[in-house]
């Protein structure tokens, strides 16, 4: 999708220029894990017994310390450990990392540090070793609490696990998100919702739910497995919002629901296009200028990475955003949240009037995807189920 191009009305020899630069996030990529999911895209390796924790320590310490005159003097607000698998590090790894986060930027005093976990009773007994090194919310990739469901994702962790790990966790984090998926191979409706009420025992400060998706360049996309009809993940979608919903939580975003004030303050600044540093293989970044925005991409092998950081060069592509994508770029994140957001915020972190999508909107409006006054624009619920199709509004059209 992102190949498309966008060419705004009107302003195709406007300049980007920023009054003022969006809040800082930084994002720590942790490439391996135990064993790679048959329904996963993302860049994670497995370990195969052991992994260089110490050597790739000091290239991320090297890597964000090359990237300092990019976002010299910014505040950043959120931290998060994503991988792969970050709970395979040990706590003085984690501690480390963050000694030298501190030590290198101005990190806010109140920051959301967020780590992500896996279930296994190994990783679980690190939880209070992550907790003194500064993490204060963690994310358990619990996915499901049915053995024969997490067997068919290629899990290594059974239902029982899960629930200890929550236990466990929940003795020293007072922020924690689960997250769980739905549509799953051979899931009934009444599955789906004994998963959910599962997680609700435990009353999370948040809960994300995914449909499961079979993405390029999986096992699951090279061999799909059985799973439920549009209609049947429909009934699912439906009813998980309905219990979250009737049990206090905020469906604030696609996949995501919150206790009041628990929102996902990492994932937010991402949808609500703001900036973010992304050290570790892999690692992309979204750095805005005075003058221009930047993406950038770490080279994705874990050794190739670290041979690059090496060099000086952990980039393996870095290139500007043109404002014939940037107001594409940023409506693709923002309407994702189901409030939407306000007309104000586009021109500040495009730099480009609103004007500059009025046929688009105009459109999306006509065919009931999304509603909008003078103070914010937001997605119908239409726009919400259909939100690819309210998306490729914001293409270019030749």
């Amino acid at each position: 999708m992102t190949s498309h191009r966008l060419y705004p009305v009107g302003i195709k020899s406007q300049t980007v220029n920023f009054q003022a630069l969006p809040p800082l996030s930084l994002y720590i990529h942790i490439p391996w894990c135990v064993r790679k999911c048959p329904y996963c895209d993302f860049n994670s390796h497995e370990a195969r017994g052991t992994f260089p924790e110490s050597e790739y320590v000091t290239a991320l310490t090297r890597d964000l310390e090359m990237a300092l005159p990019l976002i010299w003097g910014r505040k950043v607000y959120t931290v998060f450990f994503g991988g792969g698998t970050p709970s395979l590090l040990s706590g003085e790894a984690v501690e480390e990392i963050l000694r030298q986060v501190r030590m290198l930027l101005p990190l806010d005093i109140n920051a959301e540090i967020t780590l992500e976990a896996n279930p296994g009773t190994v990783e679980a007994s690190k939880f209070a070793l992550f907790k003194e090194a500064g993490v204060n919310r963690l994310s358990l990739g619990i996915q499901s609490f049915n053995d024969s469901h997490l067997k068919a994702l290629g899990r290594i962790h059974s239902a029982d696990e899960a629930k200890r790990a929550i236990d466990i966790a929940q003795q020293h984090f007072e922020n924690i998100n689960l997250d769980l998926m739905y549509a799953l191979p051979n899931q009934t409706l009444a599955q789906a919702m004994q998963d959910v009420q599962s997680a609700l025992q435990y009353a999370p400060q948040h809960l994300s739910c995914y449909h499961l998706t079979l993405e390029p360049n999986t096992l699951f996309h090279r061999n799909p497995p059985q799973l439920p009809d549009d209609d049947a993940s429909s009934d699912m979608q439906q009813g998980i919002e309905e219990i979250l919903g009737a049990h206090g939580y905020q469906h604030y975003e696609t996949s995501a629901f919150a206790q009041p004030q628990r929102r996902a303050r990492h994932n937010l600044n991402y949808w609500q296009f703001g900036d973010y540093l992304g050290i570790g293989a892999g690692a992309h970044s979204k750095l805005s200028l005075h003058d221009k925005v930047l993406r950038q991409m770490r080279y994705k092998q874990p050794q190739a990475y670290m041979d690059a950081v090496v060099r000086g060069e952990p980039q393996q592509d870095e290139h500007e955003v043109t404002h014939k994508d940037i107001a594409f770029e940023f409506m693709m994140n923002a309407l994702r949240l189901n409030e939407g957001f306000y007309s104000a915020l586009f021109t500040e972190r495009t730099s480009l009037p609103l004007m500059a999508i009025r046929r688009e909107l105009e459109e999306a409006e006509k065919r009931g995807l999304l509603c909008r006054d003078l103070q914010r624009i937001a997605p119908t619920r239409l726009g919400q189920r259909f939100l690819n199709d309210l998306l490729e509004i914001f293409l270019a059209k030749n």
